[in-house]
């Protein structure tokens, strides 16, 4: 299988289930997630929240089209002040027990599998921006940890070994 990086793409935070959202989408399609699948992806997320606990009410998510029939939702939401809540769900890939090949039919999933190398690095970001912005200031500041993401572009400078 040959390895090529996918594009990244930041949309703006919402709020869903009373707790704030931060977005990634990736792609290797340079036109982005068509609007179909965004939107069936949206319209199961509130299933892959967890309850309040007392944590500032954050979440980011990595939307992710595959190559093939599939299309990949993952919620990461902090809980317990410094831990990630992990939710998924998938459409179109069967690998998955998708019920058909709809990369618009969303159904959660039970893997325990956190993100493909596409998905995963918003994690470190999100785990860096968590402690600069929640944990390591006197006073957390929610509004600048939604406002740090990162960069759109690609999922990453993978160099391939020379």
């Amino acid at each position: 299988m040959a390895f090529s990086e996918k594009y990244l793409w930041t949309p703006p935070p919402l709020t869903m289930g009373g707790r704030h959202i931060k977005r990634y989408h990736v792609t290797a399609d340079p036109a982005g997630i068509a609007p179909d699948v965004e939107k069936a992806a949206y319209a199961i997320l509130p299933e892959l929240l967890p309850e309040a606990d007392g944590t500032p009410p954050a979440t980011f998510v990595v939307l992710h089209r595959g190559g093939d029939d599939g299309a990949y939702l993952n919620a990461y939401s902090w809980v317990w002040d410094n831990v990630l809540h992990f939710a998924g769900a998938a459409a179109g890939q069967p690998v998955l027990d998708c019920p058909d090949r709809d990369p618009s039919h969303f159904v959660r999933i039970s893997s325990p599998w956190i993100g493909c190398v596409w998905e995963l690095p918003p994690l470190t970001h999100e785990r860096d921006a968590w402690v600069r912005h929640m944990l390591a200031p006197d006073s957390p500041d929610l509004d600048g940890y939604l406002a740090d993401s990162l960069p759109e572009g690609t999922t990453g400078p993978f160099a391939p070994p020379a």
